[in-house]
């Protein structure tokens, strides 16, 4: 499997302390099957994203692998002016393996109108917006048709492994499923940041996954897209985003 979206570089954010919680990490990963991580340490007002520190940890902890994990970066971009500034000079360092996807996460406490310009802008510069855990931004739950026009407009969308199980409590399990139903979802990622709460791993997901639409989703998210995404291809799977009277009957069948 392939994680696009975790917080294993030490000492960038609210992630790995050290070196040490980092390697902890990928031991996980290791162990649960997944063979490609992309570091994504927060790039926002509280984490200023600086690429040559992200350059240097991932050297560090590549390193100390020796080769048992293939490990990239990219980050969490929030859509701030300092950021967007930055991004127009130069993209490639807050990027996916600094190819062309960019995970681009929102705020909880407000996403204006103007937002959809903007998304509209990164995409024009030739980039690929991925919007990260819309299921447990409360904004999105609430305006779900906000999410169904970015797709539609050819955003993607990635959501946490552990929303699947309810880590992030039942609203965001019920979303995700739903999303999941309806065809808005294109990748699962771990957004791990530590070995508790938050670990790296996706197996878990992948087998709900599989059991509930089968292998060839669960291989899709997991595996397929997020490799596609690695590389800087265009995903092989994009799936048919149903309608909304749709969705509510499988959520339905999913969940009671």
């Amino acid at each position: 499997m392939i994680d696009l979206h975790c917080h294993i570089l030490p000492g960038l954010d609210d992630g790995a302390k050290s070196i040490e919680d980092a390697l902890a990490m990928a031991e996980d990963a290791i162990a649960d099957g997944i063979t490609h991580v992309v570091a994504t340490p927060h790039a926002s007002s509280a984490y200023a994203f600086d690429f040559a520190k992200v350059s240097s940890a991932r050297k560090e902890l590549t390193a100390r692998l020796a080769g048992r994990l293939t490990l990239a970066t990219g980050c969490d971009f929030h859509l701030n002016p300092e950021n967007l500034a930055a991004i127009r000079c130069e993209p490639a360092p807050f990027c996916i393996n600094q190819k062309d996807y960019l995970l681009v996460e929102f705020n909880e406490f407000s996403i204006p109108p103007s937002m959809d310009q903007t998304l509209h802008e990164l995409q024009l510069a030739g980039l690929r917006p991925v919007i990260t855990h819309p299921e447990r931004n409360g904004i999105l739950r609430a305006q779900p048709e906000r999410l169904l026009k970015w797709v539609q407009l050819g955003c993607y969308a990635q959501i946490t492994a552990g929303s699947l199980t309810g880590v992030f409590g039942p609203g965001s399990k019920e979303v995700a499923w739903s999303w999941l139903a309806r065809g808005l979802v294109h990748f699962v990622s771990s957004d791990a940041h530590n070995t508790a709460r938050r670990p790296l791993k996706l197996h878990f997901a992948y087998d709900a996954i599989e059991k509930q639409f089968g292998g060839k989703k669960a291989q899709a998210l997991l595996v397929e897209n997020p490799l596609a995404a690695f590389e800087g291809r265009p995903l092989p799977h994009i799936p048919e985003v149903a309608p909304a009277y749709e969705a509510r009957k499988r959520k339905r069948f999913l969940f009671f």
